[in-house]
């Protein structure tokens, strides 16, 4: 069976006045629908470089990047930005939720981007939100919820619009460990039930010892592989 995301001979260079950076060198990797995979690696080690590439944030300097049947290495910044409002659940550190707007207002908000009705809509972020555990706070807002419960949101927002792909930057970096750890559980559960593939990058060893698979980064380059969680096997949440 084809990988969901297949990523070959990709580097990006950056420039910085006259110097040129390299950041990610000859990379290829392939991921299997469904797979939940970890990326490590030291700070400049590239792998949230990587992360924005597959996520169609970034464009590469040389090599491809396909995900389902869609080539995004050779989009414009137009096309790009309207595939990853279909195909792509971001999940941030900081959770990036609009202060202003409640629970259930910032999980309808990818949803204004497609074409669907009011009432489609609202399925949708009902089911996210249920999916999450937040069925009861829909009307709070971002002040009125704790570091969790805001995560649970950002999660919500990033699985209502039933992507192909959910990349997760540092997602329990802000939380403290025991919120950290229900967001590791939930995003194993929503893997389960929904089959989503998940890219997540982090500095804990304990989130990516939940993952099915952890690559190393250093320099722009993958040093190690590890297999740890096959599908059907508990996730190590021991601290």
């Amino acid at each position: 069976m084809e990988p969901i995301v297949e990523v070959k001979n990709l580097s990006k260079t950056f420039r910085r006045g006259a110097e040129e950076i390299n950041v990610l060198s000859s990379l290829s990797l392939n991921v299997p629908e469904g797979e939940f995979l970890a990326l490590m690696g030291p700070s400049g080690s590239g792998k949230t470089t990587l992360l924005n590439l597959i996520a169609g944030l970034d464009t590469p300097t040389n090599g491809s990047i396909r995900v389902g049947k869609e080539m995004i290495s050779t989009m414009g910044e137009a096309k790009l930005a309207k595939w990853r409002t279909r195909h792509v659940g971001f999940v941030f550190q900081f959770y990036h939720l609009l202060p202003v707007l409640t629970a259930y207002e910032n999980v309808e908000l990818p949803l204004l981007l497609l074409p669907l009705t009011a009432a489609e809509r609202k399925k949708q972020v009902l089911t996210a939100l249920e999916l999450v555990g937040l069925s009861n706070r829909n009307t709070h807002r971002p002040g009125q919820l704790s570091g969790g419960q805001q995560q649970r949101v950002g999660i919500a927002r990033a699985i209502v619009t039933d992507p192909t792909l959910i990349v997760a930057d540092e997602p329990t970096g802000d939380l403290d460990s025991k919120s950290a750890e229900e967001i590791l559980e939930l995003l194993i559960i929503l893997k389960g039930a929904l089959n989503k593939t998940i890219l997540m990058v982090t500095h804990d060893p304990r989130a990516a010892s939940c993952a099915e698979r952890c690559l190393h980064l250093e320099k722009g380059r993958l040093v190690s592989e590890t297999y740890q969680n096959r599908p059907g096997q508990p996730a190590n949440l021991a601290h």
